[in-house]
């Protein structure tokens, strides 16, 4: 498949500069796709940010360097990109556990965080229905979250802080804001902030009323994009899982299967619609080009 061909070149020109600058505009340019839609994809498909990859593979090669070679430790640090090697040792010691130094030593153990590349995975054919819409200009304001995409803590933190926010009044303030009713849900999950740490931003917002809003919320104003839709279904207080795995197949099946790409536009949507009372769906919209 020509996606998996890309994306497994940019990982050979990653792997070919760890021990040189590295250029995620070129890595983007080798996978065919814009560095922001590049650097997002890595995130979701591989739930290791693109920062902390190239950090893990070079402390793993600097420690077979120290353990193996007489190379030093203020070597290894300017070779694998450290400012100082007071900076090389604590992050040295954040991977191994132990000092640069004490990788010299027979008998102690060392992680490796082995290459990673892309493949086909067989999962069953399960087909994606989804529907390319264009919407105009539009404002929300919410509650913020920060968070993470490593290891795939999103999508731990983001359901406990919507319960959080629920239980201590937050959620119940933000509709009154909204001239929503009491039984109602808030209108959008918004995502956003994401960098190539994997750090990012989660909020839940509901669409700005005419008057103004509280200055304790974050006001989104969206400009008309076109999106890519995805019905998630019906969901209920269990369904969190039938969120997160549509948001994963979207990144890991979606978009290695078509033309397009994630637009350069920092806002990510989930819409809810119903309420508390009955059922509600909710439908991920994602930016493209």
């Amino acid at each position: 498949m020509e996606w998996l061909n890309r994306m497994n070149a940019a990982l050979d020109y990653i792997e070919s500069r760890l021990a040189d600058e590295i250029s995620y505009d070129r890595a983007a340019q080798i996978a065919c796709c814009s560095t922001y839609h590049f650097t997002r994809m890595f995130s979701f498909i591989t739930s290791v940010p693109l920062n902390e990859y190239i950090r893990r593979r070079r402390l793993t090669l600097a420690a077979l360097e120290l353990q193996t070679t007489g190379i030093k430790v203020i070597d290894a640090a300017v070779k694998y990109g450290y400012e100082s090697p007071e900076a090389f040792s604590r992050a040295f010691k954040s991977l191994h556990k132990i000092t640069p130094t004490s990788a010299r030593d027979m008998g102690k153990t060392l992680k490796v965080f082995p290459r990673m590349s892309f493949h086909i995975s067989i999962k069953g054919g399960d087909e994606m229905d989804y529907r390319i819409e264009r919407k105009e200009a539009f404002t929300l304001f919410g509650q913020e979250l920060k968070t993470t995409v490593i290891d795939g803590r999103c999508f731990d933190e983001i359901p406990a802080f919507i319960m959080s926010c629920v239980e201590d009044g937050r959620m119940a303030a933000l509709l009154q804001a909204a001239g929503k009713p009491q039984n109602g849900i808030f209108d959008a999950g918004v995502t956003y902030g994401h960098n190539p740490d994997g750090n990012m931003n989660y909020a839940i917002a509901c669409y700005k009323p005419d008057k103004p809003v509280p200055p304790k919320y974050k006001v989104f104003d969206i400009s008309a994009q076109t999106w890519a839709v995805f019905d998630t279904g019906w969901a209920t207080e269990n369904d969190d899982e039938k969120i997160h795995n549509t948001w994963q197949r979207i990144y890991a099946e979606w978009f290695p299967s078509v033309s397009y790409e994630h637009a350069d536009c920092d806002y990510d949507l989930e819409m809810y619609f119903g309420d508390r009372d009955s059922e509600c769906r909710c439908e991920i919209w994602i930016p493209v080009v």
